[in-house]
C-alpha cells in the first residue's frame, strides 16, 4: 500500500519561505515521477510542480516559476518543495502525488496516489 505523507506546512509572512516534504512508502519511489498540487478554498486542485523519476526534469506552473523549487532524494524516498518569496495567493492545501509514469507530468490524470495534504497560509 502506497503512503504519501506531507509535512512542513504552516503559517508564513509574505516574502518568507517554507519547505514542504513528502515521505513515500510502499512503492519503488525512484521509478515514478512525483508532483505537488495545491487547492485553495473554492478553487480546483492545480499542479504546482512536477519532477521526473530520476529527478533530472522538472515542470513548474507559471505562477511559481522562479520562486519554488522541486527536488527529490530517491535514497530517502522523499520529495521536497522549497517555496521562497511567498505570496498570499500561495495560500492553499498542498498535496504531494505519485505518478503512473516516469516523466515529469502536470496532468492530474497521470497521478494515482495522493497524500492527505498540508495547509500553507501566507499572511500579507
Amino acid at each position: 500500500q502506497v503512503q504519501l505523507v506531507e509535512s512542513g506546512g504552516g503559517l508564513a509572512q509574505a516574502g518568507g519561505s517554507l519547505r514542504l516534504s513528502c515521505a513515500a512508502s510502499g512503492r519503488t519511489f525512484s521509478s515514478y515521477a512525483m508532483g505537488w498540487f495545491r487547492q485553495a478554498p473554492g478553487k480546483e486542485r492545480d499542479v504546482v510542480a512536477a519532477i521526473s523519476a530520476g529527478g533530472r526534469n522538472t515542470y513548474y506552473a507559471d505562477s511559481v516559476k522562479g520562486r519554488f523549487t522541486i527536488s527529490r532524494d530517491n535514497a530517502k524516498n522523499t520529495m521536497y518543495l522549497q517555496m521562497n518569496s511567498l505570496e498570499p495567493e500561495d495560500t492553499a492545501v498542498y498535496f504531494c502525488a505519485s505518478a503512473t509514469v516516469a516523466f515529469a507530468t502536470s496532468r492530474a490524470i497521470n497521478y494515482n496516489h495522493w497524500g492527505q495534504g498540508t495547509q500553507v497560509t501566507i499572511s500579507s
